[in-house]
């Protein structure tokens, strides 16, 4: 991620030079979703930069009660950029979350706990850098509309894109007829893919804010897309997908339309994932490679593969933390449930990528997806790789295979373990499994998580009747 500024100072110049009315200190909770208060400029001496700013803890969900709400906003300097859709110039600084009543990086910041995750490799002395590169799919739409009441409950999307306009007009334009189809959305150019123009000033602004892209394209699903940007640490990866997001949507809002990274809005098409390319280097040398093994892939990189396997029912609760994730993690819509490994082979949980030389060799788990929070998602990734290493955990397979043409019967005689097919079957894994992220993610935490999943997901998801309950089993 290029940086801006690398100290205060450099902070107050570049406001200067820049004409900053305005600073806006993010931090994000624990489902993700980010969070800002903004000073102006004048009221932001050095010493409150640097020693942080006060913010009520309590008012964010399964944080702080409110006889102990006060909390401290750390900025990371380092972070800062313009943002590049306000009014007035205004400058937008990560913050980490203090915990003062304890004098420590607060236990349920995902920025913090991802941080901690960072110290706990190198102390472990497996690696001293952790690169991590995720994929982030999106949707936009034109319009959407949800409804969920005690007698009535429906949503609907619509894009252009959408075959099911096929018999519709429109009345400024007529029909344009040019349209993707189900699962034929990749890589056709205009006027088939409507949103070149969208994607491209998406790229642009990406880059402003400090971004390295390299492209942008049509994802497989209709209105779906994707844009491609560089690699980075754990954290700089995580703080990337922060502002992807951010800029994603706020193009897409400033031009009439609507983004989405739900992993699956669209019922019979793909869904979004967040596919996350990992390897770690020590000494400037990437612990991955071995030229000549299956996927030129080293003993070290098959044991992290080992551990994520092993531990991915409880991943899971953080790499796809929502109910609507299950919805894509189905066969034949390339988001693998089948927890084995292959070569170039998208019908696997981890696939190892073509053209793998030293510096390019990694692995690429793709059963994430995008509503994840980046910064828990890349640490439980993370401790379970490294709990792979040390306990030299091996993983199923190879298998070359198309995995998504096995039956469940063929699954099971193979003895292969798949990814939960709920939330509930996640976080109930997480209970069970938890020890691999101890030395980061505290008990409290994985307590706090597992109720705050349980409270505003998984039971009012499993309370609902659907239109599809009620067409299957209404005459019954």
């Amino acid at each position: 991620m290029g940086k801006f500024v690398n100290n205060v100072d450099e902070f107050y110049r570049f406001c200067e030079q820049n004409d900053v009315k305005f600073v806006d200190l993010r931090f994000t909770d624990i489902k993700g979703a980010w969070h800002h208060l903004t000073y102006l400029l004048s009221a932001l001496d050095k010493d409150m930069l640097t020693n942080g700013l006060p913010f009520d803890g309590s008012s964010i969900e399964a944080w702080q009660p409110i006889n102990k709400s006060d909390m401290i906003l750390k900025p990371d300097i380092e972070t800062a950029f313009l943002d590049p859709f306000t009014a007035d110039p205004t400058i937008i600084v990560f913050c980490d979350v203090f915990d003062i009543y304890k004098g420590e990086l607060y236990e349920k910041c995902p920025r913090s706990i991802a941080k901690k995750a960072l110290k706990y490799l190198e102390e472990s002395g497996v690696g001293d850098v952790a690169f991590f590169g995720p994929e982030n799919e999106f949707f936009i739409f034109e319009d959407v509309q949800i409804k969920d009441e005690i007698n009535e409950s429906f949503y609907r999307v619509d894009s252009e894109e959408g075959e099911w306009n096929d018999p519709s007009r429109n009345d400024d334009f007529g029909n344009i007829g040019h349209r993707p189809r189900t699962k034929g959305g990749y890589f056709p150019v205009a006027p088939t893919d409507s949103m070149v123009d969208l994607r491209a000033e998406m790229m642009q602004v990406l880059e402003e804010v400090g971004l390295e892209v390299m492209l942008g394209h049509h994802e497989v699903a209709q209105a779906q897309g994707e844009i491609g940007v560089k690699f980075g640490t754990l954290l700089e990866a995580a703080d990337n997908v922060q502002k992807y997001k951010y800029v994603v949507r706020m193009v897409a809002h400033l031009n009439g339309k609507t983004a989405t990274f739900m992993p699956k809005p669209l019922f019979g098409d793909n869904g979004n994932g967040m596919h996350v390319h990992q390897s770690i280097w020590k000494d400037g040398k990437n612990l991955f490679y071995k030229e000549g093994e299956y996927g030129n892939l080293s003993e070290t990189a098959r044991h992290y593969m080992g551990g994520i396997l092993k531990h991915a029912q409880a991943v899971a609760a953080f790499t796809n933390p929502s109910t609507n994730s299950y919805k894509r993690l189905i066969p034949g819509f390339e988001a693998p449930s089948i927890l084995t490994y292959s070569s170039q082979n998208r019908s696997a949980s981890i696939r190892i990528p073509y053209g793998a030389g030293e510096k390019a060799t990694r692995i690429e788990t793709r059963f994430p997806d995008s509503s994840a929070c980046p910064y828990l998602a890349f640490t439980a990734l993370l401790m379970a790789g490294i709990d792979g290493i040390k306990n030299q955990y091996e993983p199923v397979g190879p298998m070359d295979i198309d995995l998504f043409e096995l039956t469940l019967d063929e699954i099971r005689e193979k003895g292969i373990e798949q990814m939960p097919h709920t939330l509930r079957e996640a976080v109930e894994a997480l209970l069970r499994d938890n020890d691999f992220l101890k030395p980061v993610i505290t008990d409290k935490f994985v307590d706090a998580y597992q109720h705050y999943k349980f409270e505003t997901q998984i039971w009012p998801d499993e309370a609902r009747p659907t239109a599809f309950e009620f067409k299957t089993t209404y005459s019954c």
